[in-house]
């Protein structure tokens, strides 16, 4: 489906055939407003339960005295002698808050389905008054670490994912799509690209120069002064090029803090590009939808079903959806 775009609309009352054990629930989703080693600093390790189920995490960055972390889901039986593929999540929030176990059900039922299953921490603006450009170096950053350790991890370092919603969108598409942000200690020799997208109402235009880019009030409050570098710079639509990675994006079609016309937008300039891009819409839905319900399980089941398309899933029978209460 090399360059393609998939246009689907889903009706603002789903349902799903079954269900899975229920997951927990999660803090929401936006606030208000808005391989080669790496050096030996990284591979610092917090213990954690034991266990396939439980995550068990890793500092993948020190900067400013600060340690960042990945927390890591396995699938069961899963050895470091796998070649697993992985996604990492990015919360939302604004990149001003939000909680890192934000993806943690997706990242659960991923494990439980074969992927190796990551959800990064990283840096914000209410915790650690940082700009965007520090939060995009960070996931850099992140992606960087997996790839460089994917021999230890038991994963395939060229099938990685990114994933995030909102914030964490534009950071999984900031790490795939725009120039280097995480500074000369970084070792350039890996990449920090991922091998593919999966992204939750994302912003992906921050120059809000193109009308479809703004909301009624002009753009996302309160981002403009905590940028950290030249909008152009940062916003994943003014880096479409040939040749990125397969993504699927999902959307509210009444979401006014990010309008869905940004997403056709975006869409429409990657298929040009010669990329393959999906956008599922959803209707009624606005910001954050996906947290929740039915739209919950049916964003879970179109992420697997996208994934399985890739061959980062294995082929087989259609699991069951997971139930968020």
């Amino acid at each position: 489906m090399a360059g393609s775009v998939l246009i689907v609309l889903m009706g603002a009352a789903l349902t799903g055939a079954g269900s899975a054990r229920a997951l927990p629930a999660l803090p929401p989703l936006f606030a208000a407003g808005a391989a080669q080693s790496l050096p030996a600093a990284p591979s610092s390790r917090t213990a954690e339960p034991a266990g396939d189920s439980e995550p068990k995490s890793e500092v993948y960055r020190r900067i400013n005295g600060l340690d960042l972390k990945l927390h890591i889901f396995s699938p069961p039986g899963h050895q470091p002698t796998d070649r697993r593929a992985a996604v990492v999540f990015f919360f939302g929030g604004g990149w001003r808050s939000g909680s890192v176990r934000q993806f943690e059900p997706q990242s659960r039922y991923l494990a439980e389905r074969g992927m190796v299953a990551i959800t990064a921490d990283y840096r914000v603006y209410d915790r650690h008054q940082a700009k965007v450009a520090d939060c995009v170096s960070d996931a850099q950053a992140a992606v960087r670490w997996v790839r460089a350790h994917a021999r230890r991890l038991g994963i395939d370092p060229d099938r990685i994912a990114a994933g995030g919603g909102s914030a964490g969108g534009h950071l999984a598409a900031a790490a795939a799509m725009l120039d280097d942000f995480t500074g000369e200690q970084e070792p350039r020799a890996v990449s920090f690209r991922p091998n593919a997208l999966v992204l939750f109402n994302p912003a992906l235009d921050l120059t809000l120069d193109r009308p479809a880019a703004r909301n009624r009030r002009g753009g996302i409050e309160g981002v403009s002064s905590r940028l950290g570098a030249e909008p152009k710079t940062l916003s994943p639509a003014d880096h479409v090029r040939p040749g990125l990675p397969p993504v699927i994006i999902f959307h509210g079609r009444n979401d006014r803090l990010i309008p869905y016309a940004q997403m056709e937008a975006f869409a429409e300039a990657m298929r040009k590009a010669g990329n393959r891009c999906e956008l599922v819409g959803f209707e009624g839905q606005g910001h954050g939808f996906f947290n929740r319900g039915e739209s919950f399980k049916a964003t879970l089941q179109q992420t697997e079903r996208f994934l399985r398309d890739l061959g980062y899933l294995e082929a087989g029978p259609r699991t069951r959806p997971a139930r968020r209460p």
